[in-house]
C-alpha cells in the first residue's frame, strides 16, 4: 500500500515515529512478541511497518502481510452486517429479536431489542458459552445453546456478551433471507468482497493459514478474565469453516485499514457502500450513559482502577468525555473517537475530529488492563502527531 510522507497531511514524522519505537520497545522487553500498525489522516497512509515477532518462539519475524486474529473486532463486523439490515428494513433497532429467531424468547428474553443486544445491554452472560471448544465455531448450536439461556442481568442494563450476544445477531441476518447462506459467507459477499478485503475470513480460511499468527498467551498466570488455556484453545475454535460472529475473524492490518476507512467516509470505500453516514454516526454514539464497563470489574481489585463509563454504540466502543478514564483511543483523542479492540491483541479507531485511523494488530496476548494501558500509549503517539 502506497505512502504519504506525513507532513503532507499535518503530522510531525519525527512526533509519530515514537509509535514503532514504543512497539520496539515492548517487544524487546517480552511485554508482547510484535505488531503490524497503520496510521492514516485523510484518507492517505503515514505509516505501515511490521515489527518484531509474528512468533517469537521460533523466531519468526513480523510481516505486514500477516494474518491475525482479530478477537472482538469481529464484533464490529457482525455489526455492520446487522446495521445494514436495518437500512434494508429487515428488521428494526426496536425490533425484539424473537420476532426473528422465536426460541429465543425463552427464559424471560423475548422484549430483548437488537439495539440492546448490539450495544451490551441485552443482558446475556459475559462468560463464554459452556459448549465444547469444537462447538464454538458452530451457528447452529451454538444459537440452540444460547436461547436457552436465561438473562444474566436485568435488560437495559450494561452487561458485556462476550460470545452470546453476537450468536443471535449473525443467526437473525441469516434468518432474514431463509438461511440461505452461512454467515460467514454472508461477510465474505456483502462486507470483504465489496471493500477489497481479500485477506479477511471468518474461521481461518485455508489459503490464509501459513501467514497466520497464533493465539498465544503473554499474561501472567491467573490474570484477566479468562484462563490461558481458554485463551490459547481459540486457535482450534476459530479453525477453519468455523462461524464465531464475536471473535472469530482473521484479517491483515491492511485489510482492517479498508474497514476502517469505510467507516470514516460514511460507509462507503472505492464506490461501493455499506452504510449510510446516519447510520455510523448512530452507531458510534455512545448509548449505555454512565453505566459502568461490567467486565472490567476486576481491575478495582489488581489494579486498583474505579469503575468507568463502558461507552458502547452500536458494535463499537466510544471515547466519550471522561478524560482521565482507560481509553484504547487514548487520552488525546476527541470524545466522538469510536473504534473497537479485541481481548489484548488488537485495536482500531477511527477519530472523526482530526480525521485520523488508526489500525493495530498484535502477537502475543496481554491480560485486558495491561493492554488497556498500551493502548492508550500507542494511541496518544498518534495524537500527538497532528500539528495541523
Amino acid at each position: 500500500m502506497s505512502r504519504t510522507d506525513p507532513q503532507d497531511v499535518g503530522l510531525s514524522a519525527d512526533r509519530l515515529q515514537r509509535l514503532p519505537a514504543a512497539i520496539a520497545a515492548d517487544v524487546e522487553n517480552k511485554l508482547y512478541d510484535g505488531a503490524v500498525v497503520i496510521v492514516g489522516r485523510h484518507g492517505k497512509i503515514v505509516l505501515h511497518e511490521a515489527i518484531g515477532f509474528a512468533e517469537r518462539e521460533i523466531a519468526r519475524r513480523a510481516r505486514v502481510s500477516d494474518i491475525f486474529p482479530l478477537v472482538s473486532i469481529t464484533k464490529s463486523l457482525t455489526a455492520t452486517m446487522v446495521l445494514s439490515r436495518v437500512e434494508r428494513g429487515d428488521f428494526l433497532l426496536t425490533t425484539p429479536v424473537a420476532e426473528i429467531i422465536p426460541e429465543f424468547a425463552a427464559n424471560g428474553k423475548g422484549a430483548i431489542t437488537f439495539a440492546q443486544l448490539l450495544s451490551h445491554t441485552g443482558g446475556l452472560p459475559a462468560e463464554l458459552p459452556r459448549l465444547p471448544l469444537d462447538h464454538l465455531g458452530n451457528l447452529e448450536i451454538a444459537v440452540a445453546h444460547v436461547c436457552g439461556l436465561a438473562p444474566s442481568a436485568p435488560p437495559g442494563a450494561f452487561s458485556y456478551s462476550s460470545f452470546c450476544a453476537h450468536y443471535i445477531l449473525a443467526e437473525a441476518v441469516r434468518r432474514v433471507e431463509d438461511g440461505k447462506r452461512r454467515f460467514g459467507q454472508i461477510l465474505q459477499d456483502d462486507l470483504f468482497t465489496p471493500l477489497g478485503m481479500a485477506d479477511t475470513s471468518l474461521g481461518l480460511r485455508g489459503d490464509l493459514q501459513d501467514r497466520s499468527v497464533p493465539i498465544v498467551s503473554r499474561a501472567a498466570k491467573g490474570e484477566g478474565m479468562f484462563t490461558r488455556e481458554a485463551v490459547e484453545g481459540l486457535n482450534k475454535a476459530f479453525a477453519e469453516g468455523s462461524e464465531v460472529p464475536a471473535a472469530g475473524a482473521y484479517s491483515t492490518a491492511a485489510d482492517m485499514w479498508r474497514f476502517a476507512e469505510m467507516l470514516r467516509r460514511g460507509g462507503e470505500l472505492n464506490g461501493m457502500r455499506i452504510l449510510s453516514p446516519a447510520m455510523i454516526r448512530l452507531a458510534a454514539t455512545n448509548h449505555t450513559g454512565d453505566m459502568n464497563f461490567d467486565a472490567l470489574a476486576y481491575a478495582t481489585g489488581t489494579r486498583g482502577w474505579p469503575p468507568f463509563p463502558a461507552n458502547f454504540g452500536l458494535g463499537f466502543v466510544v471515547r466519550g468525555d471522561k478524560p482521565f478514564q482507560p481509553a484504547q483511543h487514548g487520552t488525546l483523542a476527541s470524545p466522538g473517537a469510536f473504534g473497537h479492540k479485541g481481548a489484548g491483541l488488537t485495536n482500531f479507531w477511527i477519530d472523526p475530529e482530526t480525521d485520523l485511523v488508526f489500525v493495530c494488530l498484535t502477537a502475543g496476548l496481554l491480560e485486558e488492563t495491561r493492554s488497556w494501558d498500551r493502548w492508550q500509549r500507542l494511541s496518544d503517539f498518534v495524537h500527538a502527531a497532528v500539528v495541523d
